[in-house]
């Protein structure tokens, strides 16, 4: 593959990138940073996070200098609060379009992780300052088990990218490609291309349209995703032809 056409990650007056050693949390850094000049993006990566964070309460298992852990700010003030999940959208393409450039078989599992078959190979956290109407700031945290061989934690399917491949990556190689791809879809939001975005979005969804089971508060069920909304939402259509609508965790994936 041809890696000169990737992403440039020398600074511009566009691009500023701090590489970090131990942290407690990239997004936690970026949440309370603010740029000593206007920037449209200021990416953080570190070696290792003592407080990896994933949504809500969990956390994120990832050994020293293994694997990809980076946060993203921007400022995307042309997308509405009620369009806010388009921006999840736009990461979670960037970050499975670049593993398939490595490997075959990536889906994004609703609403914050990366599959390769039944298992995570990287999860997201997107935190939002909201005024009003529109978004003012954004900061996207991404992990990505890169070269992990042995996980320790009681996560129940966590894969690596080495452990797919055979072999260990280059994790720039890896970096460039997923900020080469949030850079074009994050371009399509700006000029509201919304729709467009969601509906690749939802080509590349884990179990898309299949039925499978899921489980809520009631028990378990059979039920296909339907779509996803605009704030967020998952919306199934279960084996009676009830649509069911879901926020983040209220409706759990089975799998086996």
């Amino acid at each position: 593959m041809n890696r000169e056409r990737h992403f440039c990650l020398d600074e511009s007056p566009h691009f500023h990138m701090m590489e970090l050693d131990t942290i407690d949390s990239t997004n936690n850094f970026l949440k309370k940073y603010h740029p000593p000049r206007p920037c449209r993006m200021t990416l953080a990566t570190a070696e290792f996070q003592t407080n990896g964070r994933g949504a809500d309460t969990n956390s994120w298992e990832s050994a020293y200098g293994s694997n990809l852990i980076f946060s993203l700010l921007t400022y995307p003030q042309a997308v509405p609060a009620s369009r806010v999940f388009v921006l999840s959208e736009v990461l979670a393409l960037s970050v499975h379009h670049a593993l398939n450039e490595f490997a075959s078989g990536f889906s994004i599992k609703w609403p914050n992780d990366i599959y390769h078959a039944d298992c995570k190979v990287a999860g997201l956290l997107i935190e939002n300052d909201i005024a009003g109407k529109n978004i003012q700031r954004s900061v996207m945290g991404v992990g990505i088990n890169i070269n992990q061989s042995e996980f320790l934690s009681d996560a129940p399917n966590p894969v690596s990218l080495k452990q797919i491949m055979g072999e260990e990556v280059e994790r720039r190689f890896v970096l460039e490609s997923v900020m080469e791809h949030f850079t074009r879809y994050y371009q399509m939001v700006e000029r509201g291309e919304h729709d467009s975005v969601h509906k690749e979005y939802l080509e590349h969804l884990y179990r898309w349209q299949e039925p499978h089971l899921f489980e809520d508060e009631q028990g378990v069920f059979k039920a296909a995703i339907k779509d996803v909304e605009a704030d967020g939402h998952l919306i199934l259509t279960d084996e009676g032809g009830m649509d069911r609508r879901y926020a983040f965790k209220e409706v759990k994936f089975i799998i086996k």
